[in-house]
């Protein structure tokens, strides 16, 4: 009874750590998009150059997910853990700063590298630190913090931007990661690793490279034009290199995702739900802030409270879907979320120049009202259709997935924004006729002389704007309504308790352990029962090669109030006790 007290109090501590660094990840990226107007003014950088504040950091992060799984068995879990964030901090202090667009740009990337691997390392070590019965309680405090960053992001952004400058929102980070660096050393061990599995090179450099080329020819599509060869050979040679990349995968000992999740279709089935749920999530993040500031002139500050209501909307969903998953399933959540998506999106296509802020708000908050109750169960219902063994190849796929769809979504539709423009501006401007078939307006206006029409001007370019704007939601709705069509193939039910397992559990057990590593508490009575049956501990040496390269962290106990590292004895006291559990029919 001590032992399990112990559990239910040692781990939100550091779980409350982790979250730190997840926040500041996700926060970073919703942040930066309020003070993109700002950024542009002071650096003197066009529309389509300071994009690259937001792409190239969402690409980068794509890019260094892969290798989160290879440095966590390199250098371990927790001291990457450390490492990289105090680097995000560091990086952080780097773009604030940044003195051009170019040295912005290239701070951005630098600190996309930790961010990257911040999410996913917080993800191992959640599911080594939290007992498995608490998962689902961890995971629901764990996506509060994550999904809370949007929300808070655009406000805070705004209010630092609008009163103080734009460069403290990089500060910001500063002296939190620097407390979550000093915490993290405080209450998570320093864990050695215990084996040193030579890097794919070859595959992250296909990798790197295929989604690099990709993003600059869909983000330099208009500029260098989509038939150009410039354009067509990064097209090719991105679809050449990933395609390298997957062949490298499935023949390399150590690669850096296991390409067998993809012979998965359930979960390659989320995957295509969750780009396009996430593209559709950041387009409007990045879009409606630009309306708002460069279209109807609010402050940035404005602009970032016109979107909290509709995050805090997810803040409050994305839980209760959680749960709505667990007794359903995911398919109905799905195709509602993803139908709700589209219908707010083609209420957000609908705007003008004059739509009010309280227009905005509504449809926004339908939207997110979709995207809350879709998010979670697509997400849950791909990483469980996997097997134990490819969950954490499942987990670096989905973040990559995130990153890259995000990116390419700004690029896409950026393109497609400029591309809009430029036609719609050819074609309004040929309307306005000039003599005696020249509007009264506009012929009082010429005679004004240059002040006269400039007014004309911009109202001609504001309603292009947001007609290009509109534009790009009404291909959103469309992705979503698609997207309900594949959301139908989901499984739906409530989840099956796992029953099979408990017949083969001396097989499973030894791959589950990193994930329940938390779980069981070593007692000091732990090994005396199995003693009488030690048959039952030699057929496990078979999958033992299996088991995680580096050591369990234990939860405190009465005799240990501290994380520490499993001890021999420990280990081999807990193996007796799993393995007699095994033999009784006890599902360990």
């Amino acid at each position: 009874m001590t032992s399990a007290t112990g559990q239910q109090r040692g781990w939100a501590v550091p779980l409350a750590v982790l979250i730190v660094g997840s926040f500041m990840s996700v926060l970073d990226t919703s942040i930066v998009n309020v003070a993109i107007p700002k950024i542009q003014i002071e650096l003197g950088a066009s529309a389509g150059d300071v994009e690259w504040v937001v792409t190239g950091y969402t690409l980068a992060l794509g890019v260094v997910v892969p290798l989160s799984g290879w440095l966590g068995m390199r250098i371990g879990q927790t001291t990457l853990y450390n490492l990289a964030l105090a680097g995000f901090a560091v990086a952080s202090g780097l773009c604030g700063l940044a003195w051009n667009l170019d040295t912005l740009i290239g701070f951005r990337i630098l600190q996309a590298i930790p961010g990257g691997l911040l999410p996913v390392v917080t993800m191992t070590l959640l599911y080594r630190i939290v007992p498995t019965d608490k998962i689902g309680t961890a995971m629901g405090m764990y996506g509060l913090g994550v999904v809370f960053a949007p929300a808070v992001g655009p406000t805070l952004g705004g209010w630092l931007v609008q009163y103080i400058d734009w460069r403290l929102i990089f500060y910001i980070n500063v002296p939190i990661g620097i407390l979550g660096t000093v915490a993290a050393l405080a209450v998570f061990p320093r864990v050695h690793p215990t084996s040193w599995p030579k890097f794919d090179a070859l595959g992250f450099v296909t990798v790197a490279y295929g989604l690099f080329a990709l993003l600059l020819a869909f983000s330099k599509g208009q500029d260098w034009g989509w038939t150009g060869y410039r354009i067509e050979m990064l097209l090719v040679s991105g679809l050449l290199s990933l395609a390298l990349f997957v062949v490298i995968e499935l023949e390399s000992d150590n690669p850096l995702i296991d390409m067998a999740v993809l012979k998965n279709w359930p979960f390659v089935n989320s995957l295509l739900l969750i780009a396009v749920t996430t593209a559709g999530m950041f387009t409007a993040l990045y879009y409606i802030p630009q309306f708002l500031q460069v279209v109807q002139g609010m402050q940035a500050l404005d602009a970032g409270l016109v979107l909290m209501p509709s995050a805090l909307i997810m803040v409050v969903l994305m839980p209760l879907a959680g749960r709505l998953y667990d007794r359903i399933g995911a398919r109905w959540p799905a195709v509602i979320g993803l139908l709700i998506m589209a219908y707010g999106s083609l209420l957000l296509s609908q705007m003008t120049v004059d739509t009010t802020k309280e227009s905005l708000i509504v449809w926004t908050s339908i939207r997110n009202v979709g995207t809350g109750l879709a998010m979670m169960p697509i997400m849950t219902s791909g990483i469980s259709a996997l097997s134990n063994s490819l969950t954490s190849s499942g987990s670096a796929m989905n973040n990559v997935m995130q990153r890259v769809s995000s990116s390419i979504a700004v690029a896409v539709f950026g393109g497609m924004v400029a591309s809009q423009q430029a036609q719609l501006m050819s074609d309004r401007g040929s309307l306005l006729r000039t003599g005696a078939q020249a509007l009264p307006e506009l012929d009082a206006a010429q005679q004004q002389g240059p002040n006269g029409v400039l007014g004309i001007y911009q109202h001609l370019q504001q309603m292009v704007v947001t007609t290009s704007y509109a534009n790009t939601f009404l291909a959103i709705a469309m992705l979503c309504a698609i997207a309900a069509a594949l959301a139908l193939l989901l499984r739906s039910g409530a989840p099956k308790a796992p029953a099979a397992p408990a017949a083969d559990a001396p097989t499973t057990t030894p791959a589950a352990a990193p994930i329940a590593a938390a779980a069981p508490a070593v007692a000091p009575t732990a090994a005396a029962p199995p003693a009488a049956a030690p048959p039952a501990v030699e057929p496990e040496p078979a999958p033992e090669p299996e088991r995680v390269s580096e050591p369990i962290l234990v939860a405190p106990t009465a005799e240990l109030p501290r994380w520490h590292l499993e001890t021999p004895a420990e280990r081999e006291a807990r193996r007796n006790e799993e393995a007699a559990k095994a033999m009784s029919g006890v599902h360990v």
